[in-house]
């Protein structure tokens, strides 16, 4: 079973921050995919089904972004899971320029705290993450400001051309393809 789970925070009031493009990317995926509606889970919203023959379970956690980690203990309860080759974490970057994104099998936190919270939940950095551009980070804001902050126009049509790339990123690493 592989596991797609975007980042974000719950809540009316964060939906169209940028913070919460892991969210955004997970809705996106599940409407593609023709998975049925999220559902209450473990501190998550699931959806559930299956892609090219690999059964693949879709998470939003309902955990503030700091606390994202506390979504994985069901997967962490499974046996066979390994994060290495079956978790992917998508969420936003504001040292990656809007309009981009990046896909790797492993790496850093690189600051972001939803990231930091995955890592001290499977105690590992090996685990694939997927890094919505949301940058760059204005010189004069802080950055808590910038990132609950809404996209801007510009921003969101960005986000929406740049999404069938997303998209089709995570079907290569749901059929197998590591980078």
């Amino acid at each position: 079973m592989r596991a797609v789970v975007g980042l974000g925070n719950p809540g009316p009031e964060y939906a169209a921050t940028r913070h919460n493009a892991g969210f955004r990317v997970a809705d996106a995926l599940v409407a593609r995919w023709g998975f049925p509606p999220f559902r209450r889970g473990e501190r998550a919203r699931v959806s559930t089904g299956e892609r090219d023959g690999q059964p693949v379970r879709v998470l939003k956690p309902t955990t503030m972004m700091n606390r994202s980690g506390a979504a994985l203990a069901s997967l962490r309860a499974e046996p066979a899971f390994v994060p290495a080759t079956d978790l992917l974490i998508m969420v936003d970057d504001f040292n990656i320029p809007s309009g981009t994104f990046r896909l790797r099998p492993s790496g850093s936190a690189g600051g972001h705290n939803g990231l930091k919270s995955i890592e001290a939940a499977l105690q590992s950095q090996d685990y694939a993450r997927l890094r919505v551009g949301i940058g760059p980070l204005p010189a004069d804001e802080p950055w808590e400001d910038f990132v609950l902050a809404p996209f801007s126009a510009a921003e969101d049509d960005q986000l929406e051309q740049l999404m069938p790339q997303i998209l089709d990123a995570v079907d290569a690493w749901v059929g197998g393809a590591t980078s």
